[in-house]
């Protein structure tokens, strides 16, 4: 039975220890996403974020519809007598493709920024999924074993309790049958007789 006992021990130790181990490795660090690519972003970098994020906005197309509107409609109507861009808006096609010319590489990099970002980020989820996959991967192990090994022995170590339990539950009950018999009075007139 102690040998039982000290085998499942030393295995539960071995476990332990292993796991121990394993939660104690420091081979990746998990950062903050955010501390790390935020803090280091120059002023071009934070113009062209605002530049992108303004150009992806519902503000951004609302705002640019009434300018287109507003300049259609002061060059059609000759509005307070001004007219500076006749019917076919050659001007204002210039302008249009001056503004899609220098927002389009803003974006571009403001998206460039945002790959190297998703790729740190995705590099950080993947070290911290194998961590939790090893640390998981030990924690299966020691139930594997709890349940093949130590719950069956737990059961074998309880029965032989209950033997024992019973072995004591007999003997103290016997104890108490003769007690009762010793000081029943018919025994005692038995035992004067013989004396």
């Amino acid at each position: 039975m102690q040998t039982i006992i000290d085998h499942d021990l030393e295995i539960d130790r071995r476990m332990n220890s292993e796991l121990q181990k394993e939660l104690s490795k420091e081979t990746y660090e998990i950062r903050n996403l955010n501390d790390t690519i935020h803090g280091k972003l120059t002023r071009g970098q934070k113009l062209s974020d605002a530049v992108a994020r303004f150009g992806g906005s519902w503000g951004f197309i609302i705002t640019f519809v009434i300018i287109l509107i507003v300049w259609m409609a002061i060059n059609v109507v000759h509005l307070f007598g001004i007219n500076f861009d006749p019917y076919p808006f050659i001007l204002l096609n210039l302008f249009l493709s001056c503004i899609s010319a220098i927002q389009a590489p803003i974006i571009m990099m403001s998206q460039n920024r945002q790959a190297d970002r998703d790729r740190f980020d995705a590099e950080n989820d993947y070290r911290t999924n194998s961590k939790s996959e090893k640390e998981i991967s030990v924690l299966h192990e020691k139930i594997d074993q709890l349940n093949e090994v130590q719950w069956p022995h737990l059961l074998d170590i309880q029965k032989m309790q209950i033997e024992v339990l019973s072995e004591l539950e007999n003997e103290i009950q016997s104890l108490k049958d003769e007690q009762k018999r010793q000081n029943n009075p018919e025994h005692l007139r038995h035992r004067r007789k013989n004396l």
